[in-house]
C-alpha cells in the first residue's frame, strides 16, 4: 500500500477532504487505468515531499460512486485540488509531475 497517499471513500470524504485543515488534491482513478496506475508512483513522490503542507488521496470510481459523481468525474485520472472544502484546481488525465507540483505549490500559497 502507498506510504504517503491516504485512500478516501464515499464514506470517508467529508472528514478527510472537505473538512481538511490542509489542502488535498483527490485523485479520482480505477486500478484498470494504465494512465492512473503511471502516476501513481510521481503522486506518492509528492505526497512526501508536500507531507504536513497538502494531503493526497486517492479514489477508486469503480468502488465509490456518489464523489466522483457529485463532482462530475467523467474521465480519468481526474486530479480535484481542494482547499477550504471548496474545488480550486482540476485536471484530466496523467500530468507531468512538474505541473502537479505546480498546482500544488500554487495552492499551498
Amino acid at each position: 500500500m502507498a506510504e504517503n497517499t491516504s485512500i478516501v471513500s464515499d464514506d470517508n470524504f467529508e472528514n478527510e477532504v472537505i473538512k481538511s485543515d490542509i489542502p488535498v488534491l483527490v485523485d479520482f482513478w480505477a486500478p484498470w487505468c494504465g494512465p492512473c496506475v503511471a502516476i501513481g508512483p510521481v503522486l506518492e513522490e509528492l505526497a512526501g515531499e508536500f507531507h504536513g503542507k497538502v494531503k493526497i488521496a486517492k479514489m477508486n470510481v469503480d468502488e465509490n460512486a456518489n464523489i466522483p459523481a457529485e463532482y462530475g468525474v467523467r474521465s480519468i485520472p481526474f486530479l480535484v485540488m481542494f482547499k477550504g472544502g471548496e474545488v480550486v484546481e482540476s485536471v484530466v488525465g496523467a500530468s507531468p509531475k512538474n505541473k502537479l507540483k505546480e498546482i500544488l505549490e500554487k495552492t499551498i500559497g
